[in-house]
């Protein structure tokens, strides 16, 4: 990645008209001046966006759905014009900004491959270069010379990737549109964008899986009704998301405010106190502690999570979060192999019904790595009286890699007909495991992989 800007959004507004009937367009299409906004009202899709992305960055987009995620990608792309404010990009896009989109569905797919090649800017002569490595990757057989109308959306898609990451973009957009394909062919999609971002590559993508933007992205925007709220490390901007998502629609307000405030002191000059959460990890990876060979779990109480986020509690709360021994014990050093205990308190002020608990393990950088919940939907507990308190315990053997891991802690209910978080506390419980000289595993999670191998001919 380098310092140069790849795309530029500054003062960013767009605004559509909303007619209340049909003919008030017509009457507006006739109106003089300033007559003609009495015939419609607008809509603010986007308000005011500010930001940089640098080649080959590759930049996650979450938000709710209709805060304007899928409008920014077509201002970048060109789509669309705004309606105050710049877009400067630099470099040639190609974009996936939806199903079937730049595609005639009369024209046969290999007539679309030359329609979309010459769009993103290449000649015919470059498009036959890449004609058998497009149709090779989007594996439609001879659906090829039919008409795209005939297409399932699968197939739409596969040919309009295809074409997509076979010009050599500078710059990749794409709008959840791999959410189509199959998981072989997502995987083959991944793969391949793994591969444009080593190339140094600008991506930017919309994504509901927390999962992807977490295990891709550089950084991560938060749009929510049309503001940029949250931009950072996915981690971060991921957890407000999560939080915004699951608040109750009385305190998204407050969340909104607390988010527009944090977003400005992001910009402020750091406080010459205290360390930021990413700084307390650094910090506690190089600690003397962090190579300590003792034998047996123990409790570290310089290892504090800095970076816990919780929920808005709706009628339950989670307590007292830790990690102990079989025996009771509290700890947050353990060791691979051994086994421990999750534990919390749930402590409810209202009636609350199919209630049930969980946990989750992350990585530092917010991979999901597993977890549980205590039982199925349909064997929730029916009713928690107010006033009631719970012990929840979740035993698990540690098969993780040496290195620092989070805990999550979440209390499910149901509000409605909606199952909802009642509570939730993200990186509730920072532990480490500690090193072991002896570990022939990769990865995060040790599999217990038993390896043979044999060899043939002499030997030195």
């Amino acid at each position: 990645m380098s310092f140069e800007t790849s795309i530029r959004v500054s003062g960013l507004h767009k605004s559509f008209p909303v007619y209340d009937k049909p003919h008030h367009r017509l009457m507006q299409m006739f109106a003089v001046g300033d007559a003609k906004r009495r015939w419609f009202r607008e809509f603010h899709a986007l308000t005011g966006i500010d930001f940089e992305i640098h080649k080959g960055e590759t930049v996650g987009i979450v938000g709710r759905n209709g805060s304007g995620k899928s409008t920014l990608l077509q201002l970048i792309c060109g789509t669309l014009s705004p309606t105050l404010g710049n877009v400067e990009v630099s470099g040639r896009i190609a974009a996936l900004l939806e199903l079937g989109a730049g595609f005639n569905p009369e024209f046969t797919g290999r007539e679309n491959v030359f329609l979309n090649g010459t769009l993103l800017g290449l000649t015919r002569a470059q498009v036959e270069g890449l004609f058998d490595e497009i149709v090779a990757f989007a594996d439609i057989g001879d659906f090829i010379d039919q008409p795209v109308k005939s297409y399932s959306s699968g197939m739409y898609i596969r040919l309009a990737f295809a074409v997509a990451i076979n010009v050599t973009p500078d710059i990749l957009i794409v709008d959840e549109a791999l959410s189509v394909g199959d998981e072989a062919f997502q995987r083959k999609c991944f793969s391949r964008i793994e591969r444009i971002r080593n190339q140094g590559a600008t991506i930017l993508f919309v994504s509901h899986s927390a999962g992807t933007v977490l295990e891709l992205c550089n950084r991560a925007i938060l749009l929510d009704r049309g503001e940029l709220l949250a931009i950072g490390a996915p981690k971060r901007v991921v957890s407000s998301y999560q939080k915004l998502l699951y608040a109750p629609e009385a305190m998204v307000k407050g969340i909104r405010e607390r988010f527009r405030r944090e977003l400005l002191e992001q910009a402020a000059p750091p406080k010459p106190s205290g360390l930021s959460s990413e700084q307390n990890l650094k910090a506690i990876e190089d600690s003397p502690l962090a190579v300590d060979e003792s034998p047996d779990a123990y409790f570290d109480p310089g290892l504090q999570s800095q970076s816990e986020i919780r929920f808005e509690a709706r009628g339950a709360r989670v307590n007292d979060p830790h990690l102990e021994t079989l025996g009771g014990q509290r700890v947050n050093v353990v060791r691979t192999g051994a086994e421990y205990v999750f534990a919390y308190t749930a402590d409810f002020s209202e009636l609350a019904s199919a209630v049930r608990f969980g946990m989750l393990i992350k990585s530092v950088s917010g991979l999901e790595l597993g977890g549980a919940v205590t039982s199925q939907s349909l064997d929730a507990i029916d009713f928690v009286n107010a006033g009631a308190s719970v012990s929840v315990k979740f035993r698990f053997r540690c098969l993780l890699a040496p290195g620092t891991y989070f805990l999550n802690a979440g209390i499910r209910g149901r509000i409605g007909e909606e199952e909802t978080f009642l509570d939730r506390v993200l990186d509730a419980v920072l532990f480490r495991v500690a090193p072991d000289p002896g570990r022939l595993a990769t990865g995060y999670v040790d599999f217990a992989v038993q390896s043979q191998f044999s060899m043939s001919g002499e030997t030195p």
